[in-house]
């Protein structure tokens, strides 16, 4: 189970920032749930978990200093897929795919999605 609820990240062109999230996620198996209004699009397997939405305050969307948002992969083939749909997609490469030394298991991606966003895909299931 989960901690949290849900996440929110801001987008100065949310348009832009759904099409690099419906490629990311998509190969993931996340689903682009729809939108809400013309302010945020949902993103999730049967709940909104993952929102993106233009600031309501009208100012630019801002990027958080050390902020990263993980995502589950199944296996190290998602994320691969992850990795490649969010380059083709718009987004630059932070890390790629690879295992990561804090796990004999983890392996992982990072990619920044188009407002600059530090997102990753991890699996932790053996080879």
């Amino acid at each position: 189970m989960s901690i949290l609820n849900h996440v929110c990240v801001g987008s100065s062109d949310r348009i832009k920032s759904a099409k690099f999230y419906d490629a990311a996620l998509g190969a993931l198996g996340v689903n682009n749930l729809g939108e809400l209004g013309e302010m945020a699009t949902l993103y999730g397997i049967d709940n909104p978990d993952f929102i993106i939405l233009t600031p309501m305050d009208g100012n630019p969307a801002t990027v958080g200093n050390g902020e990263t948002i993980g995502f589950k992969a199944e296996t190290r083939d998602a994320v691969h897929k992850f990795h490649e749909a969010g380059l083709a997609a718009g987004g630059t490469c932070e890390g790629a795919p690879g295992s990561r030394n804090f796990s004999p298991t983890a392996y992982a991606s990072y990619l920044r999605d188009p407002d600059g966003h530090k997102i990753c895909a991890y699996c932790f299931a053996d080879e």
